[in-house]
């Protein structure tokens, strides 16, 4: 009868350990970007920068530093100035007290999620009220109670968000793609931090069909380019053109093999001498194609890894807490060894999103999130 007990104890202790663990996680991986919004009153100058300074210390100490792809969230802060004493001297000195507010907000949603104010008081020689301005400010703890009590609020009622919000965010960016808004489809999607698992890897995968319909759409369009290209100029330089259009088209797209053809057929129409500068061009095509088939073959091989460390938990069955707790750290070493959360973002999925940034960053540098339509008050 004993045993029977220990047993289901076991595995509702590693369960439990394990979901805190991930609850955790999911909270340390939300990300704030920080924003000084325009004063009620025109800031000294220095104040500003002083101020960024601040947030981004706030943002980072709490795991939390933001990302130009993920502009949604911000930290905020507001000064007021309640109170001014001129001391006697000598030396004659003047004192403020500023009333400090830290704001963390949806900066799509225009929604203020938390607020928390702290007091500062600084000293400045004279009447000069911008050195008393800046000593005070400098005096801002960025470890204040008050301060880690706003981003512990926060950060729970934006995980509650993404909980909440997750499968209308990604019906939004299927009915964007289905428009021919590949890339703000897939904005939206990269967007979605990984502080929800079941979302995050539902907005990967949807990410990863969204990315496909567009590469392939493009594709059809770039070897259109290139054929119409080589048939005007057959010759070294309209080669040179066709690489150029060729080498733009994603190795994971459906129609790369024609892209190869077209590369095969023009090889052999140059002529030997010229030969070497268009072989460096197909050789990058070719280095394309072995980066996607080393993604696959990773990929690969994670799986197979992750079936062996699942028939390992179901030999051991969780018999003894040691074993379970020697399980969990195999879990975690393979997600560190394969770079996603807990192996589920797959090698093909992060290499896909990486091309899709880096062909898409100037679109995502103009839909930069306003910040100033944020009322902090």
């Amino acid at each position: 009868m004993l045993k029977i007990f220990i047993y289901p104890t076991l595995l509702l202790f590693t369960y439990l350990s394990l979901h805190a663990q991930n609850k955790l996680n999911d909270i340390n991986r939300i990300v704030l970007n920080t924003y000084v919004p325009e004063q009620v009153v025109a800031l000294p100058s220095g104040a500003k920068g002083l101020l960024e300074n601040k947030l981004n210390q706030i943002a980072s100490n709490n795991g939390m530093g933001g990302s130009t792809l993920n502009p949604r969230f911000v930290v905020a802060v507001t000064v007021l100035e309640t109170g001014k004493d001129i001391i006697a001297g000598p030396p004659l000195m003047t004192s403020l007290t500023l009333q400090v507010t830290f704001y963390v907000a949806d900066a799509i949603e225009n929604r203020i999620y938390a607020n928390a104010q702290v007091e500062v008081k600084g000293v400045g020689d004279g009447n000069n009220s911008a050195k008393a301005y800046l000593d005070a400010l400098k005096k801002i703890n960025v470890n204040h109670t008050s301060i880690k009590e706003l981003i512990v609020e926060a950060k729970n009622k934006i995980v509650d968000y993404y909980n909440t919000q997750c499968d209308f965010i990604i019906r939004n960016a299927i009915t964007l793609s289905k428009q021919g808004e590949y890339d703000a489809s897939l904005v939206k999607l990269a967007s979605i931090p990984d502080i929800c698992e079941s979302c995050y890897i539902k907005a990967m995968d949807t990410l990863q069909s969204i990315y496909q319909q567009k590469i392939d759409k493009e594709c059809l369009l770039i070897m259109r380019d290139a054929k119409t290209t080589w048939m005007a100029n057959k010759n070294d330089s309209g080669a040179a053109i066709v690489a150029q259009i060729i080498n733009s088209i994603s190795p994971f797209s459906t129609c790369e093999p024609d892209a190869s053809n077209l590369m095969n057929e023009i090889s052999k129409k140059l002529e030997a001498d010229k030969r070497a500068i268009w072989e460096f061009q197909v050789q990058k095509h070719r280095d394309a194609v072995k980066l996607k088939q080393e993604a696959i073959r990773v990929d690969e091989e994670d799986r197979k890894r992750r079936l062996a460390v699942q028939s390992e938990e179901q030999k051991q069955q969780y018999a003894l807490q040691k074993a379970a707790q020697k399980q969990q750290y195999a879990l975690q070493k393979a997600d560190q060894e394969a770079g996603g959360l807990r192996g589920f973002v797959n090698s093909i999925a992060k290499l896909k999103v990486t091309l899709w940034r880096e062909t898409a960053q100037d679109y995502v540098n103009k839909q930069k999130v306003d910040y100033s339509k944020l009322n902090f008050k």
